[in-house]
């Protein structure tokens, strides 16, 4: 058996690598297309083209800056994360980079350049939506009308139905990541959770995303359904979304109260799902409880949603 032994080792010639602390122990993204390519030579250079504005945020180990290309006056979004981030955070980065590179729509966030830079932070150059997030927009302007919250529910169901299609699930919609413009144009962001699924109807049971806005089986899988599709779970945040926007605060709580983990979870997993003040139409009553359903298989689809009444 020796014998057999070292006579396979020799023809395959491999070994595996070892797991240590400074290997990554996730996957690489994609390689860059050509026109993404940077040399070393180049990075200074790239970086000279552009001068910082201002800081548009901070958080998940890096920073998000308004920067202009000086020959052009084009505006970007720089998005740098930096180099002394945790493994998670550069793990989501690279997830994040690999699906910008995939996608192609005018209802998701379009990535111009990615690059590293010589101090080893990582660089995503983006367009740039000057009225930032739905987020920041509830809080300068109030809540929405029904008649914007179909445009904004028609823009992100077109997003949602493109990156479910492309077998992509988002897996933390929310007023956060939705950008939006002067024109109010609204476009889904912020990939650093999301999954390519290998095949449509994987299982997509990882508990990652904003716990605020996750779906009841996300919480409790044994209650609602341990095998259900990731897909639906983005039609639920939506449907969150969308009654926070009209509402101006988080639909399980009353206004004013902060969010625990414990009373989110009891929340969503063992209250009725949040209804809507008297007043509002049938129509996007009839909506929000198509998103609602707290039975996932009970969910309409993005499609299904681009076709019902309020979007219409």
């Amino acid at each position: 058996m020796a014998l057999v032994r070292e006579r396979r080792q020799s023809k395959l010639g491999l070994r595996l690598p070892e797991i240590t602390d400074r290997r990554p122990r996730f996957p690489l993204p994609l390689p860059p297309t050509i026109n993404q390519q940077v040399t070393k030579s180049s990075i200074s250079t790239t970086e000279a083209e552009y001068e910082t504005v201002k800081v548009l945020g901070h958080g998940n180990g890096g920073t998000v800056y308004k920067v202009v290309h000086k020959k052009t006056s084009n505006v970007f979004a720089l998005k740098v994360v930096h180099a002394d981030s945790d493994p998670m955070m550069r793990r989501q980065i690279f997830r994040e980079m690999e699906i910008l590179r995939r996608t192609d729509s005018p209802y998701v966030v379009k990535c111009h350049e990615i690059f590293e830079k010589p101090d080893g932070d990582i660089a995503i150059l983006m367009e740039y939506m000057d009225f930032g997030t739905l987020e920041s927009l509830l809080k300068t302007t109030g809540t929405l009308s029904e008649a914007t919250l179909a445009d904004v529910a028609r823009q992100v169901l077109n997003g949602l139905n493109y990156l479910h299609a492309h077998k992509i699930i988002h897996r933390d919609i929310k007023p956060a990541n939705l950008l939006v413009n002067k024109n109010m144009q609204v476009k889904i962001a912020d990939f650093g959770v999301s999954k390519i699924m290998c095949r449509t109807l994987d299982a997509c049971n990882s508990y990652v995303g904003t716990c605020a806005y996750m779906s009841p089986e996300r919480f409790d899988p044994d209650s609602h359904g341990s095998n259900y599709n990731g897909y639906s779970g983005d039609i639920w945040s939506l449907g969150l979304t969308m009654l926070e926007l009209y509402l101006g605060h988080f639909p399980f709580l009353p206004a004013g109260q902060k969010p625990d983990w414990a009373t989110l979870m009891c929340a969503i997993c063992f209250g009725e799902p949040p209804s809507l003040p008297q007043g509002v139409s049938d129509e996007f009553r009839s909506f929000i409880e198509c998103c609602l359903q707290k039975d996932s298989t009970k969910r309409w689809t993005a499609s299904q949603l681009l076709s019902h009444p309020f979007c219409r």
